[in-house]
């Protein structure tokens, strides 16, 4: 991008404003995805003075600061967005404690009243920073303008380094437009924040040993993987030791679908076949994961016949759900990079090497070849899992998944996109893992899009979660952003629907969207898009779907295929909350 149009010299008088966005600036920020108001006006100003940073204007806060996680998960970068005080600032709780759980350096920059008048109820005040204090990794109220240079090195330094993480920055009005002389080289001031741990070796040589006691090993990969760039390493290190893999959530693209070794998704509406390994296991090797219910089911049964090996950034994640036998702390990155290197050395040579583990392997290709995933088919009704899986079969017939991001909402569509649309590669899947917020897809998608521009960027979705954000569609046709919507209309929660009907006698309650039982499906969002701008189509029959989705694929614009399913479908196999793989459904 061009030359800052806000030329500063060492003795330059600038005000605050001026001065966060430098700072912006000066940590490589390329986009902000901002909302104005009265509180935030001067840093808005101030944003039209350099052309070093597009500002994209999101229809809500909420949908800014998922365009911010869009960004940040598929690059690894800070994702930024800004609102105003009151109402815009408490729009951003949602995606921050989204980006706390799934581990996501957004930071959120607020506006704020000005410091006089903090704690007299001003207009659109709100303690902002005590509302977020338990969902962010750190937070600050800036009340000096001195100390604008500082914060921003400090904030984006706590997003980026260990554990990533979000947070917020809430700034008083009188703080952005009082003017000094800003000291760039300010240092930071962080003497009880010691991110970055390097597993020594003598923490590591345990992995191996029990690695080499153990008959029946499995590896439980995380989202950590992702965050730490380990994904190559990982490769590696399973390869050389025949080692099987199951994948967490947000731990899919961290080692290659297509992989022989790899078990695919594991826990509530994981495979089969990933489940029963990871129960049968004699050693659990457990990598940038947090034991989350979602995977372990009821916790006291879960892998309690091998030995646990953690590795994880976070200490406080060591030992917090199960106990580990061998605890590392440390980088995930650095940890199996050494590992590599040591099976490569003298007294590890007989570890490496195919076919250590035959006897495992023909139990875990058993459990394959008995419960594979399948994807049902109706001769004309369309159903959501076959529509996904035609939309990958698709992509790759063109040669475009290496070129292609898939984020989705929450519910039903959300676990179908994760069992019938595998990934290769880090940073191409993308969605809301702990908190399960629905709304996240399209502008998670439009944060991708913009980030990726050459990129596919696909939101497989849901009909009650595309509703939460679907104001966005302005957004994307006025920002010429153009992420493409599958959308999976049931007419239902449907998540909540299954739940309904497999543990309360299919009793409806307040879970269905629809106009009525003989109306036709409501709302029209095929003419919804076209008010917004938007090319879009509507589909029901299964005849009409490969040409439905090629229409999408190759639209220029942003695209909304609506593609009506029935609602009756459960996502399978699932293991009812709190159980066991004992109890695991299978049909």
């Amino acid at each position: 991008m061009g030359e800052s149009t806000t030329a500063t010299t060492p003795d330059t008088l600038m005000n605050g404003a001026d001065i966060l966005v430098q700072s912006l600036v000066r940590q490589g920020v390329e986009v902000v995805f901002a909302y104005p108001g009265g509180a935030s006006m001067p840093i808005h100003q101030s944003l039209t003075k350099t052309n070093q940073i597009r500002t994209i204007l999101p229809r809500q806060e909420q949908g800014g600061g998922f365009m911010a996680h869009g960004y940040a998960r598929t690059t690894g970068k800070v994702g930024v967005c800004m609102s105003t005080s009151g109402p815009g600032a408490t729009n951003f709780v949602t995606i921050l404690a989204d980006a706390k759980m799934d581990s996501v350096p957004v930071i959120a920059i607020t506006g704020q009243v000005s410091t006089p008048v903090i704690g007299t109820d001003a207009f659109q005040e709100t303690p902002i920073i005590e509302v977020c204090r338990a969902i962010t990794k750190h937070h600050y109220l800036v009340t000096r303008t001195e100390d604008l240079p500082r914060v921003m090195k400090e904030a984006f330094h706590i997003a980026t380094t260990g554990r990533p993480g979000p947070v917020i920055i809430d700034v008083p009005k009188d703080v952005q437009i009082r003017k000094i002389v800003p000291d760039w080289d300010a240092p930071m001031n962080l003497p009880g924040y010691k991110p970055l741990r390097k597993a020594p070796r003598t923490e590591l040589q345990p992995i191996l040993d029990a690695i080499r006691a153990s008959k029946k090993p499995f590896i439980y990969a995380g989202g950590g993987v992702i965050h730490s760039g380990a994904a190559p390493y990982l490769k590696e290190f399973a390869e050389k030791l025949g080692i099987p893999v199951g994948l967490t959530l947000l731990g899919i693209g961290g080692f290659p679908s297509d992989h022989y070794l790899c078990l695919q998704m594991l826990g509530m509406h994981g495979t089969v076949y990933s489940n029963y390994a990871i129960n049968d296991a004699d050693l659990l090797l457990a990598f940038g994961v947090r034991f989350d219910d979602r995977v372990t089911g009821k916790l006291s049964e879960f892998a309690k016949h091998g030995k646990i090996v953690h590795i994880d950034i976070d200490s406080s994640e060591i030992n917090k759900n199960k106990f580990a036998h061998v605890p590392v702390h440390g980088d995930l990155k650095e940890a199996l990079a050494d590992l590599c290197v040591m099976l490569h050395e003298d007294d590890s040579a007989d570890l490496v090497g195919g076919g250590r583990y035959p006897d495992w392997m023909r139990q875990i290709d058993t459990w394959r070849e008995s419960d594979p995933m399948r994807c049902p088919e109706l001769p004309d009704a369309i159903l959501p899992q076959y529509a996904i899986k035609r939309l990958h079969e698709l992509l790759r017939e063109r040669g475009l998944l290496d070129n292609t991001i898939v984020s989705t909402g929450v519910g039903q569509h959300q676990m179908w996109s994760a069992q019938f649309f595998p990934f290769n590669q880090p940073r191409h899947w993308i969605t809301s893992g702990g908190l399960g917020t629905m709304g996240f897809g399209l502008p998670a998608a439009m944060g991708a899009k913009v980030a990726h521009p050459d990129k596919l960027c696909i939101d497989i979705d849901g009909d009650g979660s595309f509703l939460m954000n679907i104001q966005e569609l302005a957004c994307c046709h006025a920002e010429k952003i153009a992420p493409k919507v599958l959308l999976l209309n049931n007419q239902h929660l449907g998540m909540v629907t299954q739940w309904e009907d497999r543990f309360f006698a299919g009793n409806r309650a307040h879970t269905y969207l629809g106009a009525g039982p003989d109306a036709d499906p409501y709302p029209d969002f095929v003419t919804i898009a076209k008010g917004f701008g938007l090319p879009a189509r509507k589909i029901s029959d299964k005849n009409d779907l490969d040409d439905a989705l090629i229409e999408m694929i190759e639209s220029d614009a942003a695209f909304v295929l609506d593609v009506h399913v029935p609602h009756q479908e459960h996502v399978l196999p699932m293991i009812p909350s709190g159980m066991t793989v004992k109890d695991i459904i299978k049909a």
